[in-house]
């Protein structure tokens, strides 16, 4: 059902043909996972809904490839955490940036950014660098979905946290992010929002001690011992 959508929205000019071949990537991992949410992955979670609630200028940026996946899961997690959407884009065009803005309002969201584009991330040389000075530009707290490693690098370096959801548990998104979760953004999304209604009025002293306990390399190869788990029960004589 992913992959007709994503199909459907390349011809709609939603999505670049690479974006197919990135969500092919991403699919295979998902593969090892057991298309499940794994125990790290419910904590990476848990983590990123405390550290939204204690930002203040958190903002989600999402990419073709999530904005059509999960619309409606990305405006949610909007509205329940205060943190504001802005379409950034590895291939962009104000056509397609348009048109992936339109799709969020479509269903129900107010304020999307993306489309006027007066920042530059530092230390990029490619389009992926711009970005609304309203919001990615001036965020503390950056949730990335689908990101590519070298523009989470440049944001890290820019003194933002990062929250990155990625299915690959190798990559330089995962492993440079302040906070990685290793699923598939329509679980990933949903399962942050429930953490963040949970803890929503938890003491802020809570909710930081909750993130500054969190260890991300521990948590990866957490993560890597799952997948390797769940290869091996896979592969099981009876």
């Amino acid at each position: 059902m992913m992959r007709e959508l994503l199909a459907k929205a390349v011809n709609e000019g939603l999505v670049t043909p690479t974006g197919l071949t990135a969500h092919g990537r991403g699919e295979a991992f998902d593969y090892l996972l057991g298309e499940r949410t794994i125990a790290p992955a419910k904590e990476q979670a848990r983590v990123a809904a405390a550290l939204l609630l204690t930002s203040e200028k958190p903002v989600i940026s999402t990419n073709g490839n999530s904005t059509v996946l999960a619309p409606k899961e990305i405006i949610e997690l909007s509205e329940i955490s205060g943190a504001r959407m802005e379409v950034n884009l590895f291939h962009p065009s104000l056509e397609r940036v348009g048109k992936l803005v339109s799709l969020l309002e479509d269903n129900g969201a107010e304020g999307v950014l993306g489309l006027n584009l007066d920042a530059v991330i530092p230390g990029m040389d490619h389009n992926r660098a711009n970005c609304e000075s309203r919001g990615i530009y001036a965020a503390d707290t950056v949730l990335v979905l689908l990101e590519d490693g070298d523009r989470t690098e440049a944001l890290k370096r820019m003194g933002k946290t990062l929250i990155a959801v990625d299915l690959n548990p190798l990559s330089r998104t995962a492993k440079e992010s302040h906070i990685p979760i290793i699923d598939n953004v329509i679980r990933a999304l949903p399962n942050i929002t429930g953490f963040v209604r949970e803890m929503k009025n938890y003491p802020r002293s809570e909710l930081m001690k909750i993130v500054d306990e969190f260890n991300p390399k521990s948590s990866l190869e957490l993560t890597v011992n799952e997948i390797s788990i769940c290869l091996r029960n896979n592969f099981k004589s009876d």
